[in-house]
């Protein structure tokens, strides 16, 4: 057997391994336990000190993206959000922020005017809002019906595909 045939098997091995090692990990479909029930209400104070309550949108749907300036999935779905939120009024949806674990409120309004992100986006300080939702990491995405209910929920960074599954569930158009 030559010399180089041990190396060379040794390499293609470690090659094979490394390979599937660094390959993504399938994206799992995300659950929770609030689809089909009434999304928890909540009152909040927004950055610009207006009040946002949950239960008085009800009667449209809702977009309710939990987010924070740090969050690097967050920034690659804000584009989506600003073009989402120019079409809330026309099409009777309303799409909410809650800023989650957002240690720096000033970080907060430059992401949203950098990505011109035109809804309300509150403060959830307590953390009683991402309890009650079940929030764990960010960005997650909730999708409320006209009845307040939870129709779809999405964990991670939404391309336009899986932003559009949720505007479906609400019967909304596609982005």
């Amino acid at each position: 057997m030559p010399r180089f045939v041990p190396p060379l098997l040794a390499f293609l091995v470690v090659a094979l391994l490394g390979g599937l090692l660094l390959r993504p990990a399938p994206q799992a479909a995300a659950t929770s336990s609030l689809i089909g029930q009434a999304a928890p209400d909540f009152t909040l104070k927004t950055l610009d000190g207006q009040t946002v309550q949950l239960s008085k949108l009800r009667g449209q749907p809702v977009v309710l993206n939990f987010w924070a300036s740090w969050c690097g999935p967050c920034k690659e779905e804000a584009p989506l959000f600003h073009e989402l939120s120019t079409r809330q009024g026309a099409q009777g949806f309303k799409v909410v922020g809650v800023l989650f674990q957002e240690t720096n409120e000033a970080n907060a309004r430059q992401f949203i005017a950098q990505h011109g992100l035109n809804y309300a986006n509150a403060q959830d300080k307590s953390a009683d809002t991402a309890i009650a939702y079940g929030i764990a990491g960010i960005p997650d995405t909730f999708f409320i019906d006209r009845a307040g209910k939870v129709q779809h929920f999405d964990r991670g960074g939404l391309d336009r595909e899986r932003l559009n599954v949720g505007l479906e569930k609400l019967g909304l158009p596609k982005l």
